[in-house]
């Protein structure tokens, strides 16, 4: 769960200036990123011009890839701060250690919920040996001021309530859908929920008018509110909607994201969610320097080294729409 991007660049994210009051229909492209040795990813968000969705700040969508001769996912040691990471899987497995002594191997369809609160560092590996194909996706969820500096820990769900439909299975991976609640710890209003559709599967999902929403296409050929959306793109939807209409071209894979817009501004770079650059240059120092972040054991490897940040202070701009 983790940004290896090498030139990473500080970014303003959050504030009411960057939401969208109304329904939109808004197609996010993804950007291509290297991540470990063998995992190239597709990153949402932030994106050019959409920087969250509601509380969630970060989205990569990766595979599905054939690792049978591969050494799959190899994420060293690294440091968060300020967030809960989200680890889903539709095939393969993650093996996850933490500096609280968290030890887990995340399945399909599991939850790994991670809460950095003020400090936390973890790694994530493919198992030895390990299934032919590893397919998921990775998700930040930004912490409110209020819940920043949380004590760390690490939750690891393997049972999710589910919601039906004809041709359609939702589970809820954070948040509540539809009266069905994770158990999954969340800090600010928001939902998380993959949507297995069948073939020809038509649906409406119930939504609050009050969140603004993104979908996620994981596999196969759907249309989201009349957008045919393909694995690795992003569909914001903005806010005001009751429901949403889902057509299955073939079996289909989606996430649904959503929340009520983050009121506060952030500044994002890295692994790091804080409120000033000054805090992101604390954060950094701490992690090349310090014990702040605590210590992964059993990684076999050194800790992910941090790149350099730029000098200048970001000045957050938001934007009207």
């Amino acid at each position: 769960m983790s940004n290896l991007d090498r030139q990473a660049t500080p970014s303003v994210c959050g504030g009411r200036g960057f939401v969208v009051a109304e329904p939109v229909r808004e197609l996010l492209s993804p950007r291509r990123v290297q991540l470990g040795e063998s995992t190239e990813v597709r990153r949402l968000l932030p994106n050019l011009g959409r920087r969250m969705v509601g509380a969630w700040a970060f989205v990569d969508h990766y595979g599905p890839d054939d690792i049978a001769d591969e050494p799959g996912m190899q994420v060293p040691p690294h440091p968060h701060m300020g967030l809960q990471t989200v680890s889903w899987l539709h095939e393969g497995q993650v093996l996850h250690r933490d500096s609280t002594g968290s030890l887990a191997t995340i399945l399909p369809r599991e939850l790994g919920l991670m809460t950095s609160g003020r400090a936390i560092s973890h790694s994530e590996e493919s198992p030895k040996p390990h299934a032919r194909l590893l397919h998921g996706a990775q998700l930040w969820v930004a912490l409110p001021d209020e819940h920043r500096d949380v004590e760390p820990h690490f939750q690891h769900h393997t049972d999710l309530p589910t919601v039906t439909a004809p041709g359609l299975t939702a589970t809820v991976i954070l948040g509540d859908l539809d009266g069905a609640a994770s158990p999954g710890t969340t800090y600010t209003p928001l939902v998380g929920a993959d949507l297995a559709l069948a073939h020809g599967a038509e649906a409406r999902v119930p939504l609050d008018p009050d969140f603004e929403y993104a979908v996620l296409a994981m596999s196969g050929e759907a249309h989201v509110d009349g957008v045919p959306v393909l694995p690795g793109s992003m569909l914001y939807l903005g806010c005001g909607r009751t429901e949403l209409p889902l057509r299955a071209e073939s079996d289909a894979g989606l996430m649904l994201l959503g929340g009520e817009p983050f009121e506060e501004e952030i500044v994002m770079w890295w692994n790091f969610i804080g409120r000033s650059h000054e805090e992101i240059e604390a954060a950094r120092r701490d992690w090349t320097e310090g014990s702040r972040f605590g210590e992964v054991h059993g990684y076999d490897g050194g800790p992910l080294p941090a790149p350099e940040l730029p000098p200048v202070a970001l000045k957050p701009r938001g934007r009207v729409r």
